[in-house]
């Protein structure tokens, strides 16, 4: 079992347990902004859950049906996990409306605040490992549950600064005024998530940064080779895996094998500094040269 999915797992399990801590701190006050970050735990823990299950399917190697990998899987995961963020935000908008018409004062707001606070610091210390582990195993999936939890850990410091003002002031509106406004970053976090996972989905092009790596490595590996341009460079992202595919031109005269030994010099090159990438090279005579964007060889 690898380091990510031993991650997705460690979700499911720290899921529960913070669900658990939130759901007490809910039943200890009655409060409708402690349920509302008791409801968004629950949709952490379906998530992540939904993490493994993508996980495994972009595991899988090429076949017939899918000579690209499964790799995507990963997308479709972030897309339900969004989806589930922006239905738990629409049920918590539907109970503070009610507890606007019937505020009512909570019990014991201190200690259900505290194992609130509790919950929280877990959530925050995962979602920051999430995070890291997800960009440095180019796992978007992984990525998309950290930054989920990260905006959980933003909703429930606002819970309890909410709590903590009505339980000073006594105006018990707050509270589900408190939950309308976790609901509101909630839609904005689902929204972002989905927005995030559609950019896969859709083939997007690797960031500005990873071109230009892309076409300094291309540059510095076909320098020495009798190669004159490179055009046409286009990338997407499907996973970890990037997809690299660019015309390489060579005088008319080069000798298949010639051509052959560069073109696995340049991919290994590109392998070396992106080690998921899949490469594409098409070798074209000198007439096909292009005018304006192209890499460098120079």
């Amino acid at each position: 079992m690898d380091r990510v999915m031993r991650l997705a797992i460690g979700s499911v399990l720290v899921g529960l347990f913070v669900m658990a801590l939130k759901v007490v701190a809910w039943q200890v006050t009655g409060s409708l902004a402690l349920m509302s970050d008791a409801l968004e735990s629950l949709v952490n823990l379906a998530t992540a859950a939904a993490v493994i299950v993508a996980l495994r399917v972009a595991k899988r190697p090429a076949d017939d049906n899918h000579p690209y990998g499964h790799h995507k899987a990963e997308f479709f995961s972030a897309v339900l996990e969004g989806v589930l963020i922006v239905l738990a935000a629409l049920f918590i908008l539907r109970e503070a409306w009610s507890g606007f018409f019937a505020p009512r004062a909570m019990d014991e707001p201190i200690l259900g605040m505290a194992i609130s606070a509790g919950a929280g610091a877990i959530n925050g210390i995962w979602a920051w490992l999430l995070i890291r582990e997800g960009r440095a195993h180019r796992s978007p999936a992984l990525v998309a549950d950290g930054r989920h939890l990260m905006t959980d850990v933003v909703s429930s410091v606002g819970v309890l600064i909410g709590v903590a003002l009505a339980v000073i002031t006594g105006w018990w509106v707050l509270d589900p005024v408190m939950a309308v406004l976790v609901a509101l970053n909630i839609l904005w976090s689902g929204w972002m998530v989905i927005k995030g996972s559609l950019s896969g989905l859709m083939d997007e092009a690797v960031s500005e940064n990873e071109q230009a790596t892309i076409r300094a490595v291309i540059a510095r590996a076909a320098r020495d080779g009798v190669a004159l341009e490179a055009h046409d460079l286009r990338t997407r992202h499907a996973g970890p895996v990037t997809f690299i595919d660019f015309h390489l031109v060579v005088p008319g005269e080069t000798s298949v094998e010639t051509a052959h030994v560069l073109c696995d010099r340049i991919e290994a090159a590109l392998m070396t500094a992106l080690p998921d990438a899949r490469v594409t090279i098409h070798v074209e005579p000198e007439h096909k040269a292009k005018e304006g964007a192209h890499v460098s060889l120079n």
